[in-house]
């Protein structure tokens, strides 16, 4: 079936693909939400399973340039508390996605995703809050979550934005936290897509390889956008890419 879906490309789908590792790139880099877009894109047009692995490939490329850009930003601290119970998320959602169709995963994650959006605004819009406390419980809940949600559909970016906006890390910090959690977890991922759920073959990877520059060019892209992005319309920007991206899952279900 992949080989049939690679083999019969046109202009539409390249499209789509090149405008997928642009806006890749440039997410990883530095526009921290422009990624929630790019999944139910690509879902929408190749459907789920087969996109997830065809993400996938592209994801880990861009987030070695996001470790590359802005690795000495990193909060470890919280990267600790994040990785063991995003793993134990990968694999919950590993088992769950063989059992349902891509459907209601699709409507599965539009729902968990917007369910977090009135607490990322009440955030922004309450003044002199204290950012949350990194405690082992909020590490456990948005790990499991952001382990999940990036395994059924590539969708843990609006997750992780809830947790590191709640943890009011400076924007910096915010970007190298997120690409440093999702290469850990990306690398993860890839010998379940390629042994278990079979989404990821040779022409797809293929393909991946096609779309490199493309995703180099958007890194870049994406490191001169955010110098010139203040702070404030910078977190303001990731909430609405958000809420574009989940309603955008649910069109696409």
């Amino acid at each position: 079936m992949l080989s049939e879906i690679f083999n019969s490309l046109d202009y539409t789908h390249w499209l789509v693909l090149i405008f997928a590792a642009l806006f890749t790139g440039m997410s990883k880099s530095g526009v921290y939400g422009f990624g929630t877009v790019v999944a139910p894109v690509l879902a929408s047009v190749f459907g789920g399973k087969v996109s997830a692995g065809l993400l996938l490939p592209m994801l880990s490329m861009a987030d070695i340039f996001a470790v590359i850009f802005y690795n000495r930003h990193a909060s470890w601290p919280h990267l600790r508390k994040l990785f063991p119970f995003a793993i134990a998320g990968v694999l919950v959602a590993l088992w769950v996605g063989e059992i349902i169709n891509d459907s209601t995963f699709k409507l599965i994650m539009a729902v968990f995703i917007l369910g977090g959006i009135p607490l990322m605004i009440w955030r922004e819009l309450k003044k002199n809050t204290k950012a949350f406390k990194g405690s082992w419980w909020s590490g456990g809940f948005f790990g499991v979550a952001g382990g999940f949600s990036t395994m059924i559909g590539n969708a843990a970016g609006p997750v992780m934005s809830l947790y590191l906006l709640a943890m009011q890390l400076p924007k910096n910090v915010l970007i190298g936290t997120g690409a440093w959690f999702f290469l850990v977890i990306n690398l993860f991922k890839i010998p379940f897509h390629v042994f278990v759920w079979k989404t990821i073959t040779l022409e797809s990877f293929t393909v991946n390889l096609l779309m490199l520059p493309f995703i180099i060019g958007g890194s870049f892209l994406g490191l001169k956008i955010a110098k010139h992005i203040p702070e404030k319309p910078f977190r303001w920007l990731v909430i609405v890419m958000t809420v574009l991206a989940s309603v955008k899952l649910i069109m696409s279900a």
